[in-house]
């Protein structure tokens, strides 16, 4: 009988595997994973040689290995830097880089890196925090800020290329992109500790992380606004009820009561684990669903959802939007009638049209390119941008 045999403990790699690949001679197993907002690449010797890193400098999100497996193919990415096709030896010598297809927008285009900061979280954990400063920045004035929360609520934030984190800076704002406890990438216990408590550990590190924020000298902490999406979504409408710091808050596609949640998502199995059972055996149901705290709303927020979304139902916005028009808050609804739990491309232009607006009344950045409404009127939006008629814009 064979036995198992364990390559990766929590001694070795304590964190999630991506894609792997076998060397030729079945000697190494190269694969990818999560480690501290980054997505290096791992060598494994299954001859003894034990585990080394072969890249680590942002994020490795494409690769594969070359050249008779004697070296490798990969696309690297930073915050600052878009992603490009790499070469290197698969023993982890210098890299040469293939193409240059992002130059030219590179050089137009202010494209922010992002700053890393630790602050100490809840129970004395350090959370990593990725900070991107306004394009044009200029360390003397003072810029309102965006808390950005990730979903998952095990997602994490990386040092990876993405369009939206120029969007927010290229409008005047500084973003805060923060990995608190249940981010992969630094280790399991991290990760489990958010189990049966997603509204405690997770906030606490959360507000921590703002004060923080907040003093920065550049941070003007009388214009300060949150956002998140999925389990990011979830956690503006705890703030919602639980905190009144925030000048306004923007949830998309978030969880708003556990319960109904539970009977409507296509993915029992998370709910179940998370919240360590079902409604009729856990409190944590209704212990950590915001809906419960409706009463105590106050903050302006936008709703953003998709009918399409059987991850986290519709519904669950449109729950929290009527508690908010009830309480006479503040808030605009959106919803994309053809879009799950991620709007596409075309709707996404939308998207960012109705964020920048929307925090342009609450926090005073820079306008959007259009006015929400006049965005709605343009044919690439109506057509998915598949008909004849689609305008240059």
């Amino acid at each position: 009988m064979k036995k198992t045999r364990y390559l990766t403990d929590g001694s070795t790699f304590d964190n999630w595997i991506n894609d792997l690949e076998w060397s030729a001679d079945e000697r190494w197993i190269y694969f990818s994973g999560h480690e501290k907002g980054e997505t290096p690449l791992y060598r494994l010797d299954l001859e003894g040689d034990g585990l080394r890193k072969v890249f680590a400098d942002g994020s490795v999100v494409g690769w594969g290995l070359a050249d008779g497996g004697r070296s490798i193919v990969y696309v690297r990415s930073k915050v600052g830097s878009p992603p490009e096709l790499f070469s290197a030896p698969v023993d982890g010598g210098t890299a040469s880089r293939l193409t240059h297809f992002n130059d030219e927008l590179a050089a137009e285009v202010d494209i922010r890196p992002a700053e890393v900061m630790w602050v100490e979280g809840a129970e004395g954990r350090r959370i990593q925090v990725f900070v991107v400063t306004p394009h044009d920045f200029d360390p003397k004035k003072a810029y309102p800020l965006i808390l950005n929360v990730h979903g998952g609520p095990s997602s994490p934030w990386k040092d990876r290329y993405r369009g939206d984190w120029q969007v927010y800076p290229g409008k005047g704002y500084v973003v805060a992109f923060p990995n608190p406890t249940g981010s992969a990438g630094f280790g399991q216990d991290f990760v489990d500790a958010i189990t049966c408590d997603w509204g405690g550990r997770v906030y606490d590190d959360l507000m921590k992380v703002t004060d923080a924020l907040e003093a920065l000298p550049y941070v003007d902490a009388e214009r300060v606004g949150a956002m998140g999406w999925s389990y990011g979504g979830y956690m503006m409408m705890w703030f919602a009820g639980h905190t009144y710091r925030f000048e306004t808050i923007a949830s998309m596609m978030g969880v708003y009561d556990l319960r109904s949640m539970w009977g409507a998502t296509e993915e029992l199995w998370f709910v179940e684990h998370d919240l360590c059972g079902l409604p009729w055996n856990s409190e944590h149901y209704e212990r950590w669903s915001p809906s419960v705290f409706a009463e105590n709303f106050k903050t302006p927020t936008l709703v953003i959802t998709g009918e399409g979304d059987y991850r986290v139902p519709y519904t669950q916005s449109l729950h929290f939007f009527t508690d908010l028009q009830v309480r006479e808050v503040p808030s605009r609804l959106v919803v994309f009638p053809d879009s799950g739990h991620w709007p596409s491309w075309y709707e996404m232009a939308f998207y960012y049209v109705v964020h920048l607006d929307w925090f342009r009344q609450w926090l005073g950045g820079e306008p959007p390119p259009w006015e929400p409404e006049a965005f709605l009127r343009n044919q690439v939006f109506n057509d998915s941008g598949n008909g004849s008629e689609e305008s240059d814009q």
